[in-house]
């Protein structure tokens, strides 16, 4: 694939315009959207004007609490384990943990630290950290920082595994093409570096201040080790943004978002090929990847969690709120809002996307949010009166599903926050004419002699092949099409969203980002540059499961 990548893609000389290229390739390469048929995919354009929902959903077999009772917890912040060297050295343990998730039962997760989601780690811009992970649980696991300019031997590759005690070796994880009916990817990573027991992760933090987050990215299990509750945050921060005067404190809530089922024993229910409860899955968890027949397409849950708590409520001042919104859901997209008893909807002011500040605030009334994305917003109850609520709601689910967190209104307070109608005057000024070359991606459907499976450009990830090849420093232009839900996320490197269908961004689109969310039958267009480091990275659609079940492409930088 990467030979065809790189020799189909269009190209400029430097101060020509890529967008008047005579060829639109809107279908990519390798027959792309071949399966479908034209009015197939005219069905699913239709689908990307109305809510749809993207994979099936579980129903728990345990009753379920009542919206709005627990308190929403606060993930605690990790203290730094020592430093040298200018770099602050954290320690996490990965191991197993039994936690009460809905009130009264325990449930046991896979965690970073013994918590879901794991502890934060607070860091700076400019000072470097190295994280040390331990793994004590009963699989390989792999660490990626999600929207992390972070080198290569750190970024977590899928095969970089690190093992746990007793484990064979990496030859005997599912990666040597025995994988039944999972993706039927290609053969064995000999670039792969796994390790025994440990690992430090190094992060530059070279980077702008933004809301980042660590998960597992397992090659073809990255699905099961989420949803088990392998997910963390982390907080880039620097001075110019604490002097813009918006909320802090207790007054800037991370809010991590995701979706759960529980079986009736309490524990998460998950339809992995293999299915087996509790910690047996370090036994099976080996050679058959992916999910039942009715789950392909992606694993909703009926149970929605807020930093791990179900439909949970928060008391607030009557003032401004800083909501640092991430969706970790594995396939779950959410349309939110912001809604009073009264029916009123509040305004959602974005003042960040997945890299940090935008250049101007942007007001919504409903804001989508894909899997992995996140939202940096702020959110004003001075109006709400004392004793009121404010629900945030999902206008995309239906029942459960439908309602998120609340907010009650405990009190008046004096708010000496403010938002600036400046916020970032850093970002990159990339234009089409710097790009030295366009490339066309089609992320669809696809049977493999496996069984089902995703894929980019017509193949599913082989660890061994090199898909695309850019250079360091090099400015791109890249078109996407999909034929379902895609939210499709970059290794390494940030970029803007220069057009969704021919038309201009959506304004939830505005600024950096690392995941751009694809709707049924859409087309976009995005630009970056490939910056700071060279080695192997990746791209990859973020509905887990169909990144487990092929959809991921290898980018080398040179």
């Amino acid at each position: 694939m990467g030979e065809e990548l790189d020799g189909r893609s269009g190209r400029s000389g430097r101060g020509g315009r890529v967008g008047g290229l005579a060829r639109r390739r809107v279908l990519g390469i390798g027959g792309a959207l071949g399966l479908m048929a034209a009015g197939g995919l005219s069905g699913a354009a239709a689908l990307s004007r109305r809510p749809s929902f993207t994979g099936a959903e579980l129903r728990s077999a345990v009753p379920l609490p009542p919206a709005f009772e627990v308190p929403l917890p606060i993930p605690a912040v990790l203290a730094p384990a020592g430093g040298s060297g200018g770099a602050d050295r954290y320690e996490i343990t990965q191991r197993e943990a039994a936690v009460e998730v809905l009130p009264g039962i325990r449930t046991r997760l896979w965690t970073y630290g013994g918590t879901f989601p794991g502890p934060t780690i607070e860091s700076r811009r400019g000072r470097p950290i190295i994280v040390t992970h331990r793994n004590e649980l009963p699989v390989p696991t792999v660490v990626h920082l999600h929207g992390g300019h972070s080198p290569a031997a750190s970024d977590g590759y899928p095969t970089d595994l690190v093992l746990p005690q007793g484990w064979p070796d990496a030859a005997h994880d599912g990666h040597d093409g025995r994988g039944g009916p999972g993706p039927g990817h290609g053969g064995r990573d000999p670039r792969a570096v796994p390790a025994r027991l440990r690992r430090d992760y190094a992060y530059p933090m070279d980077q702008r201040p933004a809301l980042l987050w660590y998960h597992d990215h397992r090659m073809d299990f990255t699905g099961p080790a989420i949803w088990r509750g392998l997910a963390g945050l982390q907080i880039v921060r620097d001075d110019a943004e604490e002097a813009l005067g918006l909320p802090a404190g207790p007054r800037e809530l991370p809010l991590v978002l995701a979706d759960r089922a529980f079986a009736a024993d309490g524990s998460l229910d998950y339809p992995a090929l293999d299915p087996a409860p509790g910690s047996a899955l370090g036994s099976v968890l080996r050679e058959r990847p992916g999910v039942r027949e009715p789950y392909l397409a992606g694993v909703l849950g009926d149970v929605i969690l807020v930093n791990g708590a179900p439909w949970p409520v928060h008391e607030v001042d009557a003032a401004r709120y800083r909501l640092r919104l991430l969706n970790a859901s594995n396939a779950r997209h959410y349309a939110l809002q912001a809604v009073g008893d009264d029916g009123r909807r509040l305004d959602l002011i974005q003042i960040g996307a997945d890299q940090g500040l935008l250049a101007a605030p942007v007001t919504h009334r409903l804001l989508p949010i894909a899997p992995a994305e996140r939202h940096d917003v702020i959110i004003d109850f001075s109006r709400v009166p004392v004793g009121g609520r404010v629900r945030i709601v999902n206008r995309l689910g239906s029942g459960r599903t439908r309602d998120v967190m609340a907010f009650r209104i405990a009190r008046t307070a004096t708010d000496d926050s403010r938002i600036p109608p400046t916020l970032a005057t850093d970002l990159p000024d990339w234009r089409r004419s710097d790009a030295a070359r366009v490339r066309d991606f089609a992320f669809r459907t696809g049977r493999l002699p496996g069984g089902h499976g995703w894929l980019i450009g017509g193949m599913p990830f082989d660890p061994a092949r090199t898909d695309v090849t850019v250079r360091l420093g090099q400015v791109e232009v890249w078109r996407l099409i999909a034929d379902v839900h895609h939210p499709v996320h970059l290794h390494l490197a940030a970029f803007r969203i220069l057009s969704r269908g021919g038309r201009p961004p959506l304004p939830h689109d505005a600024g950096l980002k690392d995941t751009i969310s694809l709707r049924p039958g859409e087309s976009a267009e995005i630009i970056t540059r490939f910056d700071g480091y060279r080695g192997r990275y990746l791209f990859h659609c973020h509905n887990i499961e169909h990144e487990d079940m092929g959809m991921m492409a290898n980018l080398e930088i040179i």
